[in-house]
């Protein structure tokens, strides 16, 4: 009975130093939640208005033929950037992630070729497991995510577009509605405008009509030099500005998740130490009640 105790009070001893460890971990993905669901909605307002600008310039001119608007009528090359983490412990923010992207996959068909770009060590290990071309992989973007860090994924995303070799661009990432909620979405990000895709990367939950009506209502613009200028100069930003959004949304989602995960955990480590608790008490009074009966029956055994 006493090697029972002490393996049940050593199984005690160590999930409490694993609770100590999962409860500072929800505290730092705390931290770092707080400061990533800053940025993420800091940055929404000139993302939708960006994404708004572009939709409102393509009803006041033809823009037809600007590469990063020209939607192709056929589509056999799609690449996807996807965007998860580099660790785990975060729930199930990575695999919710890989699982809308298999979904695409399946729903683009086997005549479509697919190549990916990966920020986020989780995604491109799961991409290479689903036989899927990985061009790029990123790594230390989402932790403490910088626009600098971001603009040379903005520009490759960009240069392959514009030289043909995709007829299709989507955005995989992690949509942060709330602390407790967290959506895997994948978007269409280039060409740019197009009518199938009104929800944007960033687009604020709560719609305000007036301000949408008023700003649809102007419709003539003056451009100069010109229109492909003022285009070549806008476009190319404004893909930068949703791949950062992008960026800065599954960064709030990931330390969201990871908190949940980590709380979750802590609190599964009180309940099982409780209950680990219980049967240390159970076994020491079991033992007790032993010796009681064996010194009881000594004593018997001695006066007969």
């Amino acid at each position: 009975m006493a090697v029972q105790t002490r393996v049940i009070k050593r199984r005690i001893k160590s999930v409490k130093n694993t609770k100590k460890i999962t409860k500072a971990m929800e505290l730092v993905a705390a931290s770092k939640m707080r400061r990533a669901v800053i940025n993420t909605l800091a940055s929404r307002p000139y993302s939708k208005l960006a994404w708004n600008t572009v939709l409102s310039i393509g009803e006041a001119t033809d823009t037809s033929s600007h590469p990063l608007l020209k939607k192709n009528e056929k589509v056999e090359r799609v690449l996807i950037l996807l965007i998860t983490s580099d660790r785990g412990l975060a729930g199930g923010f990575n695999s919710n992630m890989v699982r809308a992207v298999r979904k695409e996959v399946e729903a683009l068909g086997d005549s479509v070729s697919i190549e990916t770009i990966c920020i986020g060590k989780r995604g491109a290990d799961a991409m290479r497991r689903m036989d899927l071309s990985v061009m790029a992989s990123f790594t230390d973007i989402t932790n403490k995510t910088k626009f600098e860090e971001v603009l040379p994924i903005g520009k490759m995303v960009i240069d392959e577009f514009t030289k043909g070799n995709f007829d299709l661009v989507k955005v995989a990432y992690t949509d942060f509605v709330s602390a407790i909620t967290q959506k895997p979405l994948v978007l269409d990000l280039l060409p740019l405008g197009a009518p199938e895709s009104l929800e944007t990367i960033g687009d604020m939950k709560e719609k305000d009509e007036s301000k949408e009506k008023q700003f649809n209502e102007a419709k003539e613009y003056t451009f100069e030099p010109s229109p492909r200028d003022v285009l070549d100069k806008i476009l190319p930003r404004l893909v930068e500005t949703m791949v950062y959004q992008a960026v800065l949304e599954s960064a709030a989602s990931e330390h969201s998740s990871r908190m949940l995960a980590m709380r979750s955990a802590s609190d599964a480590a009180s309940d099982m130490i409780d209950d680990l608790t219980f049967t240390f008490n159970q076994a020491r009074q079991a033992g007790i009640t032993q010796e009681i009966a064996e010194i009881s029956s000594g004593k018997a055994a001695l006066e007969g």
